[in-house]
């Protein structure tokens, strides 16, 4: 097997090294890569329950479970009833963690750069399209295998 011609394998090593780069960036601000996903989702102050959070971050029930409680822990989300179904809470960011956003934004931006510096505007462009196509496949495969 070589490593080189592995898609799994060379995207897994990308994420980590966004991961690596984006921890290294939100660090002073006491956040994590790994925290980004409820950052996407809530940035714009909305709030939304777990299914909801499970569904737009594409993350397991028990990681996403675990990572609202430790940012309700640190001060970063709120749990609030949820007034449409007595059995569920909503979350949202706190008003300390929407004040990180745009620093979260700028390291985001910062990163994906740094990412891509390589590559032209339009190689870019397809890279992106590429990649959605391939999360597509994956996703459809996932849904096919349950």
């Amino acid at each position: 097997m070589e490593r080189e011609k592995s898609a799994g394998y060379l995207t897994n090593w990308a994420a980590r090294l966004f991961a690596k780069g984006m921890d290294r960036r939100l660090r002073e601000a006491g956040l994590s890569s790994g925290q980004l996903p409820l950052f996407f989702a809530l940035g714009d102050g909305r709030a939304l329950s777990q299914k909801a959070l499970v569904e737009a971050a594409s993350i397991e029930q028990s990681t996403m479970a675990a990572t609202l409680s430790r940012m309700e822990r640190d001060g970063w989300i709120e749990r609030t009833a949820n007034p449409d179904d007595g059995r569920s809470a909503l979350f949202r960011l706190t008003p300390a963690a929407l004040k990180k956003v745009r620093l979260v934004e700028d390291a985001v931006t910062t990163g994906n750069a740094e990412a891509l510096s390589g590559l032209s505007k339009a190689d870019q462009k397809s890279f992106l399209t590429m990649l959605r196509t391939v999360i597509a496949a994956l996703e459809q495969a996932e849904q096919g295998g349950r």
